[in-house]
């Protein structure tokens, strides 16, 4: 274990005793030796795998010659990046570079309220989000985020959110103010839970009706974790503002906001010391070359099936505890009979050496590698078999 850790470090986090030391595509290694399937990935970072050759060597190459001189300067890597991320979409869009989902997120709660600027109109400025989503930590976005428990202590918080019970409440609630709505095609922290295909397009051409702004939370969701570049996509709708982080980077913080809105932000409106430097953008550069290939060879779609498949006859062996399979391609969740259940294979899962996570609503959540192998994803679950004869 690490040493000194309680005495320095905050107590954020309910952090399992154990540290990593290293780490081989799924596979992670503790400070005592032990080896673990990783069915987690930093949670949803690290998409290409744990030290990943070509990922390293792209970013030695970079931090060789420079890392950094802020965004007063052209920056090559940041403007490829970009353009890879906006192709790959589909859409014709411009990205801002940050650190985090959170600031991808801030970015596009002022995308909006900029949006909703109009001289000689009233101003608009809420932003309807859903119960149970999950959109950030700083102020603004932890406001945005549709947990009431979440919004103990930090107050007061900036005005203008609102927040409905289920996407068929949403159009119920909008009126002269409203400029945007953000939803999470999969809410990844609520409990891995996709929204109706067929309502999230009805959504999309209402808003576009009224001059309502659709933003689409992908920071989970983006970089080919549900099968395709954006969920969006394998949605069919075409979002006015996006947001990325998590597996862009493979493990280098970054975050991206991009928006149709091409020229809604001038200079000084927005900005990002560390956003966009040569060792994130290279990293990113690196990361979504990996994965498109991955996903032009087939071989992406391949893994996807293989581990529905395992997971579908995981649950199947326990039909008292697992009480549905949601979430798309490697966003998984099994829906526990009860929490304290839960924590309990999370536990015992770790002590078989397979790495899982929970998140909302009693759910156990998967979120591997996409690099993952099948012999891995065999293993990992033979794993989580021996786990759940220890409950």
């Amino acid at each position: 274990m690490t040493t000194n850790f309680e005495q320095y470090v905050l107590p954020t986090y309910g952090r399992q005793p154990v540290s990593f030391v290293e780490g081989k595509n799924a596979h992670l290694i503790d400070s005592e030796g032990k080896e673990y399937i990783d069915f987690a990935a930093g949670i949803a970072v690290c998409s290409v795998g744990h030290g990943n050759e070509r990922l390293n060597k792209a970013i030695c190459d970079q931090i060789s010659k420079i890392t950094h001189v802020s965004n007063l300067y052209h920056i090559e890597p940041q403007a490829l990046a970009a353009k890879k991320i906006v192709e790959l979409s589909g859409y014709t869009m411009k990205c801002f570079f940050g650190n985090s989902g959170a600031e991808a997120n801030e970015g596009a709660i002022k995308i909006a309220r900029k949006y909703g600027e109009v001289d000689g109109e009233a101003k608009r400025y809420k932003i309807i989000t859903l119960e149970h989503s999950f959109h950030g930590r700083t102020i603004t976005a932890l406001k945005a985020t549709g947990q009431e428990s979440m919004h103990n202590y930090f107050g007061p918080f900036p005005d203008g959110f609102v927040y409905a019970k289920n996407i068929d409440e949403i159009e119920s609630l909008l009126d002269e103010h409203t400029v945007a709505v953000m939803i999470e095609l999969v809410q990844g922290e609520g409990g891995v839970q996709p929204l109706d295909r067929a309502k999230v397009q009805a959504l999309a051409t209402l808003l576009k009706s009224r001059n309502i702004l659709l933003m689409v939370d992908e920071v989970q969701t983006g970089i080919y974790r549900t099968g395709e570049f954006l969920a969006s996509n394998l949605y069919g709708i075409e979002p006015d503002v996006i947001t990325l982080a998590k597996g862009l980077g493979g493990g280098v913080p970054i975050g991206v906001v991009m928006t149709n809105r091409l020229d809604i932000f001038a200079p000084g409106d927005h900005g990002s010391t560390f956003g966009g430097n040569y060792l994130s953008t290279a990293a990113a550069n690196e990361v979504l070359d990996i994965l498109e290939e991955l996903k032009s060879s087939g071989a992406l779609d391949e893994t996807l099936i293989y581990f529905e498949n395992a997971l579908e006859q995981f649950a199947q062996k326990h039909p008292a505890i697992f009480l549905a399979h949601v979430g798309f391609g490697l966003m998984r969740g099994l829906r526990v009979c009860d929490a304290e259940t839960l924590g309990k294979i999370i536990n015992s899962a770790r002590e078989a050496g397979i790495i899982v996570l929970k998140a909302g609503r009693n759910t156990l959540r998967f979120l591997p590698p996409l690099t993952i192998t099948k012999a891995d994803i065999d293993e990992g679950f033979e794993r989580l078999k021996v786990a759940m004869k220890d409950l």
